[in-house]
């Protein structure tokens, strides 16, 4: 090998070396869209998902997690949102039935070397299948990405917590934690949702005590927005509003900022949660 091939190797080896080294920083969102129901009026979805797709790109959105999508919802976001691929099945059949508990992600920036999803349940590979005393078929949605730029990968979980049943919503949550340990295979994890719980609750309290888990809110160098992220379309009083949708974070991965984002985009309302959205930064 010449000098000059060899030099050209190693200031290329140098550039990787130093590239692989800066931080992954990541814009992630947490974002229940509001099923598309016709009897929401002018607070329905073919009223808003113009500023629902423009609230994910106003942000820079890496990675968002979807939660209530229904099929012809993430069509539209295809559509709006022609930068980003999409991971997720519908909850009801596994194949297009009923809600999404989808990720959205830019593919000129990451790619997916895995995903899956399972069921919040007693049978967690069984598609449609109804968890303890859970109303509705909950679902989990996962994926690893790897950015294209540094190959430095992460694991990204989003899932929908039942409305009605509190077994449902403690099984449900002891459920994802005991799979993301599993799937995650040691990598930095994102974990987005609407958990259907205030951080007081016992649903939420477990993940925050532990030593694993981390409320991007409560470590976050700077906080934006309401102490609230259910709004109702603005029915719900202020001071009834409760705090249900987050992003939860592993050790090692710093929240550099966190937001709830106001309710309403050109005078009308994104959706009947507020997004929450967080930057984060992973070594």
């Amino acid at each position: 090998m010449n000098k000059k091939k060899f030099f050209y190797i190693l200031l290329m080896a140098l550039a990787f070396a130093s590239c692989n080294s800066k931080p992954l920083e990541l814009n992630v969102m947490s974002f229940n869209i509001r099923y598309d129901n016709p009897e929401d009026s002018l607070n329905n979805w073919q009223y808003r998902k113009e500023i629902a797709a423009q609230t994910i790109q106003d942000q820079n959105t890496d990675v968002v997690g979807i939660q209530e999508a229904l099929v012809n919802q993430l069509n539209d976001f295809k559509w709006l949102l022609s930068d980003y691929n999409s991971i997720g099945v519908g909850r009801e059949d596994g194949v297009e039935k009923g809600e999404y508990s989808a990720i959205l992600y830019q593919r000129e920036r990451f790619k997916e070397i895995k995903s899956g999803y399972f069921w919040l349940s007693e049978t967690p590979d069984r598609a449609g299948s109804r968890g303890w005393d859970g109303a509705c078929e909950r679902i989990a949605t996962w994926a690893i990405f790897m950015e294209k730029k540094t190959k430095k990968q992460f694991f990204f979980i989003n899932t929908h917590l039942d409305h009605v049943g509190k077994q449902a919503r403690r099984e449900g949550v002891n459920l994802l934690l005991s799979q993301t340990k599993r799937l995650s295979e040691g990598l930095p994890v994102i974990i987005t949702g609407d958990f259907n719980a205030s951080p007081e609750s016992e649903v939420i309290q477990p993940i925050i005590e532990s030593d694993e888990w981390m409320h991007t809110r409560d470590i976050a160098e700077s906080k934006e927005g309401p102490q609230w992220t259910f709004h109702g379309f603005g029915r719900v009083p202020e001071e009834k509003r409760e705090f249900i949708d987050y992003v939860f974070v592993s050790k090692g991965i710093k929240t550099m900022e966190h937001k709830v984002l106001p309710a309403k985009q050109n005078d009308r309302y994104i959706s009947d949660h507020s997004v929450v959205y967080t930057r984060l930064k992973i070594r």
